[in-house]
């Protein structure tokens, strides 16, 4: 008997949901996207969402005049019950972006649509999700560090990993860029000589019994940033007049358990797997 998924109503009782499948809930409000639920660490996690659209060119430019777009984003439709949200981007040169955002008890997914109605090419050439992990991590700008990871070589590999670089237009922080992204259009942090072996970026909980991990498929970089943050920033690449791109992201929040991490995964993003052979 599935015990845990049953609301079993008999004889005047009523047994909810266990915990560990109790739903998460979503609420966007001033650009950030909270996700909380009784069973997350530190109760809830807020993501700037978006911090910003980028131009190419980006590894060594200056981020307010060249870099960072100008972007105002609305709340179409909130779900009362908080599993469904739907938002929509306009961008400085007329490129809508519109997200579907959904969750269930331990993930959430996001589905973007970008758009560009206009005759000009779109200059905005990637995005940043920028996921607060404070609260989940229980660290500061130094402690979280040692529980967040990325995957080189195949392994979970903590940070800092092994050649941190320190030098770049803006310090501290980290970039790791795929194989196939230009290195001229990145974060203008410290850029790492590393490439990933896959697209996860996360972290452990503050008693490591969970993890933190995203991945956005097509993504533009990995990144660990100065607000207590982990990125995976999806790739737009420009887009033409008149064309339509498709992004699909998620978030895991699940048990601290690597395996079954990186099958779920796989089976998200074959892709992203498939490219790392």
């Amino acid at each position: 008997m599935r015990s845990l998924t049953l609301l079993l109503v008999c004889c005047g009782w009523c047994w909810p949901l266990a915990a560990e499948e109790v739903p998460l809930k979503l609420h966007w409000e001033k650009n950030y996207l909270t996700i909380s639920g009784p069973n997350l660490p530190g109760e809830f996690i807020k993501i700037h969402y978006l911090e910003a659209y980028c131009r190419a060119g980006s590894t060594d430019a200056d981020w307010v005049k060249h870099t960072r777009m100008q972007h105002t984003t609305e709340l179409l439709e909130a779900d009362p019950n908080g599993q469904h949200l739907k938002l929509k981007c306009q961008v400085g040169d007329e490129l809508v972006v519109n997200h579907d955002i959904r969750c269930t008890h331990d993930e959430v997914q996001f589905s973007i649509e970008a758009h560009n109605p206009t005759q000009q090419r779109s200059e905005a050439h990637w995005a940043q999700p920028c996921i607060r992990l404070d609260r989940f991590t229980g660290g500061d700008q130094q402690s979280y560090l040692a529980k967040s990871f990325i995957f080189l070589d195949g392994e979970l590999t903590r940070m800092p990993t092994r050649d941190w670089a320190t030098e770049a237009r803006y310090v501290p922080g980290q970039v790791w860029a795929p194989r196939g992204v230009d290195r001229n259009d990145v974060n203008p942090r410290p850029l790492s000589k590393l490439v990933p072996s896959n697209g996860l970026i996360g972290c452990y909980s503050a008693d490591d019994k969970m993890i933190f991990a995203t991945a956005f498929e097509p993504y533009q970089e990995l990144f660990q940033g100065v607000a207590i943050c982990l990125h995976s920033d999806f790739r737009l690449g420009g887009l033409k007049p008149g064309e339509t791109k498709q992004i699909r992201g998620r978030i895991y929040l699940v048990p601290a358990n690597v395996p079954a991490l990186l099958k779920r995964y796989a089976a998200d993003f074959p892709e992203q797997v498939a490219d790392a052979r």
